[in-house]
């Protein structure tokens, strides 16, 4: 095997685990690192990359938005609630310390969050994921 082939491999190993751990953990995204686990395994093995796209874990988090660029609204909103409460609870203990300039920074990476999703990220009815 290619060592190109093999850290794709790799590192697509190491994503499809992030994210799966992040199916249960609020702390770690999911689709990012499935985005990346499909990517990764489509250049090391066409099997591997077949194999990703038919499991549940796939379709659940990440089908729609790869087929119809968008996400069912309950799962905008559970990515917003979970960004916004991890991203809450980091802002509310840098300012008790009375550290503002990383607090204006979360602010606004908060912000841009918020905009994406409900601008940026087409909202799917349930009807047309069928």
């Amino acid at each position: 095997m290619k060592l190109k082939r093999m850290i794709f491999l790799i590192i697509g190993c190491i994503c499809l685990g992030l994210g799966t751990v992040g199916v249960f953990l609020p702390i770690l995204p999911t689709v990012p690192f499935y985005l990346a686990t499909a990517f990764c395994f489509s250049q090391s093995s066409e099997k591997l990359h077949t194999w990703f796209l038919g499991t549940a874990l796939y379709k659940k988090h990440l089908q729609s938005f790869v087929e119809k660029r968008g996400m069912l609204l309950r799962t905008k909103i559970s990515i917003i609630t979970t960004v916004t409460v991890l991203m809450g609870i980091g802002f509310f203990l840098m300012a008790v310390k009375g550290v503002w300039i990383p607090c204006i920074i979360l602010a606004v990476v908060w912000v841009a969050h918020i905009i994406y999703f409900i601008f940026g990220v087409k909202t799917i009815q349930p009807r047309e994921e069928q």
